[in-house]
């Protein structure tokens, strides 16, 4: 699941094969990557030309293994990750937080989603129900509930001048 322009857009093999036009969709949280990573793009972002990343870490610690040319050593003393290092005062190497997603009333199908959130997505404390994905754990935690055990809306932050999304529960996942 992809949200650039903010839409939902479903996505199979890189290819959109359809598009969600609501401002929301309900879905079941099944895994959750256990750590941030981070991601950087050495050129400016150009929607005809797509490419991989030039350097990534899945734990947010140390770049992959299979990056030909990483960065640095570790991402704490990498130079992209220096405030002011990317567009204003922002870091050239970005968090973002992996899910597992099935869709709600989808569930038959046994279609997995994966959806790659943006930092904005994902740390915060959140605003009058408003939260970011971090928050929104923490929420269902305090209240004894397990993210797996709920179905969640994802909404679109329609105050935020980039797509972001914010969670919160709708209701418990049923039997059925």
């Amino acid at each position: 699941i992809s949200i650039k322009g903010g839409v939902f857009r479903l996505l199979a093999g890189g290819k959109e094969v359809a598009s969600i036009e609501d401002r929301h969709l309900d879905v079941v949280i099944v895994k959750a990557a256990p750590k941030v990573s981070r991601v950087f793009y050495a050129g400016a972002y150009d929607p005809e030309k797509i490419s991989g990343p030039d350097c990534w870490s899945n734990d947010g610690d140390k770049p992959d293994a299979s990056i030909e040319n990483p960065q640095s050593s570790a991402c704490e003393s990498c130079p992209q990750n220096i405030k002011g290092s990317g567009q204003g005062e922002s870091r050239a190497c970005r968090y973002q937080q992996r899910l597992a997603v099935v869709i709600d009333g989808e569930v038959e199908k046994e279609e997995v989603y994966q959806l790659v959130l943006p930092p904005t997505s994902v740390f915060g404390d959140g605003d009058k129900g408003k939260l970011p994905l971090q928050a929104y754990a923490r929420h269902l935690k305090n209240n004894g509930v397990p993210i797996t055990g709920v179905v969640t809306e994802m909404r679109f932050d329609t105050s935020s001048p980039t797509p972001k999304l914010v969670f919160k529960p709708v209701r418990p996942v049923t039997e059925e």
